[in-house]
């Protein structure tokens, strides 16, 4: 894995903002640049993309066909798909390359190195979702879309939402939670501790919370074990989390957190690279995984 070869993702996401108005909300040029660039980026990394639309509510008030983005290796059993995703829509305030620019990084890096024929065991799918930031459109227009069978077919989602704000953090959703929106179904507590693990070997200690409904929501409602990495937005860095990955306490995890200011020069670089390499070592955890998910 290379945090260089993110970044340069994210420097293609930033010219395609600083060309479109200044950011990649959906629908608007910028996100459907957007598309076209994830689509080019897996093609060229030997994958078959689909472009399955769904519906979204315009500005106006009126009602809009957009495209998700999906790709899914050749290998692996199809009866048994690993399913990670990330929102490809920024707000209209910005060209959102810490949200969620660095979630679309993370997948295109994790999918070119591992190629569209991998010797795995289960099938890899990776999907962009637009419209997350106008109530997860694209995410639910998907989940909604599938047949049963369709979903029964998927292990588990993990969802990448966040992974280089500037006062970054170290968080994994899944397991936690006083009722199945908060926790996810039976399972999810499988692959929020895979992630955890695999974020310990990066040299940080995740700490476990909540989902807040984010593009999981679907999957979760659809009753398919869920996961998730967040690294902290507009709330704000306890003394403890600063004791723990550093950062200044007192200060909220994201300054830049849906303004314009979320550029390139928001990226911390680091938390990128160790969300980078985790969430890789999760999909493919996973993606040789024998057994069923166990609670």
């Amino acid at each position: 894995m290379s945090e260089s070869g993110a970044f340069a993702h994210l420097q293609a996401l930033q010219r395609i903002a600083d060309e479109n108005g200044g950011n990649r909300a959906s629908p608007s040029p910028g996100f459907a640049a957007s598309v076209d660039y994830v689509v080019g980026a897996l093609r060229r990394a030997g994958y078959d993309v689909e472009t399955p639309n769904y519906v979204a509510q315009e500005h106006g008030g009126g009602r809009v066909m957009l495209p998700n983005v999906i790709a899914q290796t050749r290998t692996g059993d199809p009866g048994r798909v690993v399913v990670i995703g990330a929102h490809l829509d920024s707000v209209k305030n910005g060209p959102g390359i810490v949200d969620n620019g660095s979630g679309v990084a993370t997948l295109l890096e994790i999918a070119d190195r591992l190629g569209a024929s991998p010797p795995v065991r289960n099938a890899v799918r990776f999907a962009f979702f637009g419209s997350e930031e106008t109530g997860l459109e694209g995410s639910t227009g998907y989940v909604e879309s599938l047949s049963t069978d369709d979903r029964r077919k998927i292990m588990l989602y993990l969802n990448v939402d966040m992974v280089a704000s500037p006062n970054g953090g170290y968080m994994v959703q899944g397991g936690v939670g006083h009722d199945e929106s908060a926790s996810g179904p039976p399972g999810s507590a499988t692959v929020g501790r895979v992630l955890a693990d695999q974020l310990a070997t990066t040299g940080v200690k995740a700490e476990i919370t909540e989902f807040v409904g984010d593009d999981e929501s679907p999957f979760v409602e659809a009753g398919i074990p869920s996961g998730g990495a967040e690294n902290g937005d507009s709330a704000v860095k306890s003394q403890e989390q600063a004791r723990n990955w550093g950062g200044q306490a007192g200060q909220v995890f994201d300054r830049c957190f849906h303004a314009a200011c979320d550029r390139l020069d928001n990226v911390n670089r680091v938390v990128l690279d160790h969300y980078l390499h985790a969430i890789a070592g999760t999909v493919a955890h996973f993606a040789t995984l024998n057994e069923e998910l166990s609670e």
